[in-house]
């Protein structure tokens, strides 16, 4: 985050701290119930958004060297990931041309190339069909139009976009809407994967990023783990776009407020929490990066499924240091999984009975009538 960017955001903390408020919007916002449990609407979500919008995959630190892959079917399309002998990311449809399997599985490192499971169809990092064993039998078939079909793919500020079906390039700053300014300065090209956990709670994937668009329920829902370190009810806001920004102070702000202006540094005294539209919750948190990638799971409204990514600016190289990251992953999962995620799947449940037609946004709660509205909004512009 740019200096200004942090000294205007302390100078807001300041303020709400002194006055005991928070950033506000202009009114309630009521969003239906039915946005969590409709399969239709689901179905026009996932045609519309998850195949429509690049989705964030991966840090660049993911796949550093060339050969260096990962899969990936959270989208419910089959896709690999992998950095070529150039050095650039490649995105392709994990399906061998020739009866459908997939060429790779997981995660690997310094692949020259693929090979079928099922024939041994053979693929280069680059996608194209090197070897086909037994090729008398498919002499009338055209190898260089037979490669791994490739996706539009994006690798900046260290990390990298993908959209899930063939078609155009994209230029993923005109979904980032400004708020690349500051992906950019946070350096992620520097960062390290320490690792990545699964969660499938029984909750709409929606109302899994609620959990993280508002402070508000901190000192209540949290009151045995992070509400020790982080400030109920108080945040700034900023929309940039379809994406947003969300910053939560922790208790420590005090040490900020005792240095002059021009050493002021606020990542080490608040959260920062980002949405990167359509489904991304990107958490920066003193020395750590997490992202959470958030989809449906499979056609039930009612079911999500994500992966949590923690990236560190130093690879641990000794016992204490990987004790230490393990520690910081195993808090962030317990938190959510045990605290947020457990009341979540009841809310889910609940949402499925009579009782409200709708859930109702506070004034104090912006971050969570922008997403919905965004989300409406662009599913609007769709059906046009």
């Amino acid at each position: 985050m740019e200096k200004t960017v942090q000294i205007e955001n302390a100078k807001k903390f300041i303020e709400y701290l002194e006055t005991k408020s928070t950033a506000m919007s202009d009114s309630l916002y009521r969003n239906p119930v039915l946005q969590y449990t409709c399969p239709e609407r689901l179905a026009h979500e996932k045609e519309q958004l998850f195949g429509g919008y690049p989705l964030h995959l991966a840090f660049s630190c993911e796949i550093p060297e060339p050969g260096d892959f990962r899969t990936d079917d959270f989208s419910g399309v089959p896709i690999l990931l992998v950095r070529g002998a150039d050095g650039k990311a490649n995105a392709f449809l994990n399906v061998c041309r020739h009866r459908g399997a997939p060429v790779a599985e997981g995660c690997g490192k310094g692949q020259r190339g693929f090979i079928c499971p099922y024939h041994a169809w053979v693929y280069g990092t680059d996608g194209a069909l090197n070897y086909i064993p037994g090729e008398d039998g498919f002499e009338a078939l055209d190898k260089a139009t037979h490669g791994l079909r490739r996706l539009p793919v994006q690798e900046k500020y260290g990390m990298i976009w993908a959209k899930t079906a063939p078609g155009e390039d994209f230029e993923i700053d005109d979904t980032l809407q400004g708020v690349e300014h500051d992906l950019a300065a946070y350096g992620f090209e520097g960062f390290h994967h320490f690792e990545t956990g699964v969660l499938r709670p029984k909750m709409n994937w929606k109302l899994v990023i609620d959990t993280f668009l508002e402070s508000y329920h901190i000192k209540v829902l949290h009151h045995k783990s992070i509400a020790s370190l982080i400030e109920s009810n108080v945040a700034t806001f900023e929309a940039f776009g379809i994406n947003q920004r969300g910053i939560y102070v922790r208790k420590n702000f005090d040490e900020l407020r005792a240095k002059p202006e021009s050493d002021w540094n606020i990542l080490p005294y608040t959260t920062m929490v980002y949405v990167l539209f359509p489904n991304t919750v990107l958490v920066v948190q003193q020395e750590q990066i997490e992202t959470w990638r958030v989809y449906p799971d499979g056609d039930d409204p009612n079911a999500a499924k994500m992966h949590i990514s923690l990236y560190t600016p130093e690879r641990p190289t000794t016992e204490s240091a990987t004790r230490h990251w393990r520690n910081n992953m195993d808090l962030l999962m317990k938190v959510v999984d045990e605290e947020d995620f457990t009341l979540g799947e009841k809310m889910q449940f609940g949402f499925r009975s009579p009782a409200q037609e709708h859930l109702t946004f506070g004034r104090n709660e912006p971050a969570l009538a922008h997403f919905h509205g965004s989300l409406d909004r662009m599913l609007a512009v769709a059906a046009e």
